[in-house]
């Protein structure tokens, strides 16, 4: 009898632990299946979001009712925390319901810093990262003539002998397209020819702050043949054009603003604007917050937006953070504290809106770059 029992208590302990590890197995088997990745801006807004602070002071005052009163405390939804952490998703922000499900959808990612008019995470500029090489080496026939953008910003009657902003291109190739023969899809708004790709929008930008004092040095390098030239494709134009910039400041100690002038895949409905009877290219900021100098840089997009808003309602469309989860992060931000990347209106916009918002933008930095000058002189 006591023999029967001593094995049936064996064979219990024995199937209770076979149970048991059965269990785990197939618990840690399904976490590591069914475990959705949480990006760094979930995290982040959950953990650095009110939630969390209310969550610390129940805490708080749980360990000692006198530390802090009912009423300051917030009431905490756990169940809306549980459902960030375990989904990856924030039902306020309508991108993380398909982020990881439609392709290039990260395109429209970054954090709002500044919304202008009609701006929302539908709205963001959608970068040009995915021309393939050979299609960037194939010449487009162009459309217009020398007339659309005849000067080349060398005068040297009217430039300062100073260089203080450095003005380069690190999609040289972005076009519009109004400039291309054939041209349907945004994808065609690519060109070489820098009469008829962004390097005309910074040429112009140039010749008006040469207008207004400011001497500047602009880098025209056709970034796809220098891409080409070492090997390398589209995604690595940022790395190249940086090689640009630290060549130039180091040649160059007076260079205090840097100015990445880009082009935006946006439509026509909302990259423009029209203000007292002008049609405008509107512009964007964009921030890269991983840069060391990411505050300082910040600052300056928001005193520029803010002074182009003041001067020409709606022309810009905000300012836009983006970090390592939603692009390059830096976007060489980090070799100067006065850097910005410049948005130039979209795809469809042609010379005279591209004009007209380069000729107000040049007005609005030059007011803000003299004042500065007078502020450090003093």
């Amino acid at each position: 009898m006591q023999k029967s029992q001593g094995y049936q208590l064996f064979l219990f302990i024995n199937t209770t632990a076979l149970s048991i590890t059965i269990a785990c197995i197939f618990l840690a088997s399904t976490v590591a299946l069914v475990t959705i990745k949480m990006s760094s801006d979930i995290a982040s807004s959950v953990i650095n979001g009110p939630q969390s602070h209310s969550i610390y002071l129940h805490l708080l005052k749980s360990a000692n009712q006198s530390f802090i009163s009912e009423d300051a405390i917030e009431e905490v939804a756990i169940s809306d925390l549980a459902f960030k952490f375990a989904t990856s998703i924030t039902p306020e922000d309508p991108r993380t319901f398909l982020g990881r499900e439609l392709p290039l959808f990260s395109f429209f990612d970054g954090k709002i810093h500044i919304a202008g008019k009609g701006t929302d995470y539908t709205t963001l500029p959608i970068e040009s990262t995915n021309v393939p090489m050979d299609k960037l080496l194939k010449d487009k026939e162009t459309i217009g003539n020398d007339d659309d953008n005849n000067d080349d910003g060398q005068d040297g009657t009217t430039s300062p002998k100073e260089k203080n902003v450095y003005i380069y291109h690190s999609h040289s190739y972005e076009s519009y397209l109004p400039f291309i023969k054939e041209a349907q899809t945004a994808d065609d708004a690519v060109s070489n020819d820098e009469k008829y790709n962004v390097i005309s929008v910074g040429s112009k930008l140039q010749k008006d702050l040469h207008a207004e004092g400011i001497g500047v040095e602009h880098n025209r390098t056709n970034m796809t043949e220098a891409l080409h030239s070492q090997g390398l494709q589209h995604n690595d134009a940022y790395t190249r054009a940086r090689d640009f910039v630290s060549e130039a400041m180091a040649s160059n100690k007076n260079l205090s603003y840097i100015i990445d002038i880009h082009r935006d895949s946006q439509r026509k409905d909302v990259t423009t604007i029209d203000i007292n009877g002008k049609s405008y290219a509107r512009l964007f900021f964009v921030v890269g917050a991983e840069s060391k100098n990411y505050e300082k840089n910040l600052k300056l997009a928001e005193d520029l937006n803010k002074a182009v808003e003041e001067k020409y309602p709606g022309l810009s469309r905000g300012v836009l953070k983006k970090d390592y989860s939603v692009g390059n992060g830096v976007y060489n931000q980090d070799l100067s504290d006065r850097a910005i990347l410049l948005e130039v209106g979209g795809v469809d916009n042609n010379r005279e809106e591209l004009d007209n918002s380069t000729d107000a933008f040049a007005d609005i930095f030059s007011e803000y770059y003299w004042k500065q000058k007078e502020v450090e002189s003093q």
